[in-house]
Order: structure tokens, then C-alpha cells, then sequence
């Protein structure tokens, strides 16, 4: 490399500036070796005005590389979130994989939540309200879907409990008829069948028991309802 001293500090002389072939935001700077000086997003070639003949020290070499991490790991969360929405966890699960440093992933993550691009309450009451309407599942479930997702426990509790019990009776009526055509037996055992189906898909207790109500046979449905009103009743 062609090195200069400066103050007691090495210096090397960027000889050339290479676009990428297959990354075509990505440069290359070049002193005298095959192998680069640096690689750096266009942005932050930009930001730090690079180009031939300019001279980096040790320590601004340093702080570039940090800046291109930290910049490179805030594209690429940006890019992964234009599929769809996702919870900072699942951001930071991604970024893991691509394996960059704790820091950069930290400061990408922090960024995003700043200009609220990430943010795990809003996306919570809209999976919430997206999941109820489009998967016959009750708020029980759904709550459990957004932990696995990332989302802490009291978020996902605020956005589930924010649904509204009408929109979930329809959903759990739904289940239920769809359900009731393939239960075989006698109605009452096709009913207890169908209770224990819909508690398991996360509908509350009064929702199962309203949407059961609903299925249209030909037998009362009291003697059921008095038998196991302690299952239905949480």
C-alpha cells in the first residue's frame, strides 16, 4: 500500500474506486493491493466524498468501515421489511443470519424504531385485527402467535384485548360451521367435540359458547350447555 506518515499515524492513498458487478450500490477502494482497502455502501461513499488521491488514516479507515456496517445492516432490514410488515425481533433474527456485529444490528434496529418504521405495538393491533377476520382463530390464539413473533407479552395482551368480541363471534361461527360438517356422532357428542375444537383454536370461553348456540340442528341445546358450562366458563 502506498503509505504516508503523518503525525506518527499510517495513511494509505485510495488509487482507484471500483463499482461492484453484481451489488451495483457497492464500491470497492483500491491503494496498491488486489484485495480492497474497503468496500463501502454509495451512500457512504457519498457521505465521506471518496474518491482517487484522497488520503485515510488508520482511524477514519476505522470509522468509515463502522459507518458502512451500521448503514448496510439499516438497507438491509429496510429491504427485508418491504415484503411485508415484521416485529424488531424477527429484524434482528434476520440480521443475525446475515451475520452482522451486535452493534450494527442494535443501531439498525434503534433507527428504525425512531422513524417508526418499526413498530411492534402498531404491527401488533394490525396482525391482531388482520389475523381474526382472515383465520377463523380467537384472540387466545392470536396472542400466542405474536409472542412467537417477537412481540413482548403486554403488547401482545393490549392488541388482542382490543379486538372486537363481535368481529370474533363472527370468526368463531364461522369455525363452528365449517367444523360441524365433518364431526361425526350423535349431536351431543358432535357439540362437545366442536367446544373442545374451537377453545383449542384460542376462542374465549362466552365466544364458544355463543357460536355452539348458533349451529342449526334439531335438538335443544340446554342439557349441553348445563353439562359442561364449568368447561365453557373461563
Amino acid at each position: 500500500m502506498d503509505k504516508i506518515d503523518s503525525n506518527n499515524r499510517e495513511e494509505w492513498m485510495i488509487l482507484s474506486v471500483r463499482q461492484d458487478k453484481k451489488e451495483r450500490k457497492l464500491y470497492h477502494l483500491f491503494a496498491d493491493s488486489e484485495e480492497p482497502l474497503l468496500s463501502v455502501h454509495e451512500d457512504i461513499l457519498i457521505r465521506f466524498r471518496l474518491m482517487k488521491g484522497q488520503l485515510l488514516t488508520a482511524d477514519q479507515r476505522e470509522e468509515i468501515r463502522t459507518e458502512d456496517e451500521q448503514y448496510r445492516a439499516y438497507v438491509l432490514a429496510i429491504a427485508y421489511l418491504g415484503a411485508k410488515p415484521r416485529t424488531r425481533k424477527q429484524i434482528e433474527q434476520y440480521l443475525m443470519r446475515k451475520l452482522f456485529e451486535e452493534t450494527n444490528i442494535q443501531y439498525a434496529l434503534d433507527r428504525l424504531e425512531r422513524e417508526h418504521i418499526v413498530d411492534d405495538e402498531e404491527y401488533a393491533h394490525q396482525f391482531a385485527a388482520g389475523r381474526l377476520r382472515n383465520s377463523l382463530k380467537g384472540r387466545l390464539w392470536i396472542k400466542q402467535e405474536l409472542q412467537q413473533r417477537g412481540v413482548s407479552k403486554e403488547t401482545a395482551s393490549e392488541a388482542t384485548n382490543a379486538l372486537d368480541s363481535e368481529t370474533e363471534l363472527i370468526a368463531a361461527k364461522s369455525a363452528a360451521a365449517k367444523k360441524w360438517r365433518s364431526l361425526k356422532g350423535e349431536t351431543f357428542e358432535r357439540k362437545r367435540k366442536l367446544m373442545g375444537y374451537l377453545l383449542r383454536r384460542g376462542f374465549p370461553g362466552d365466544i364458544v359458547k355463543e357460536a355452539i348456540k348458533s349451529i342449526d340442528t334439531n335438538e335443544e341445546v340446554d342439557a349441553f350447555e348445563e353439562d359442561d358450562g364449568l368447561l365453557l366458563d373461563n
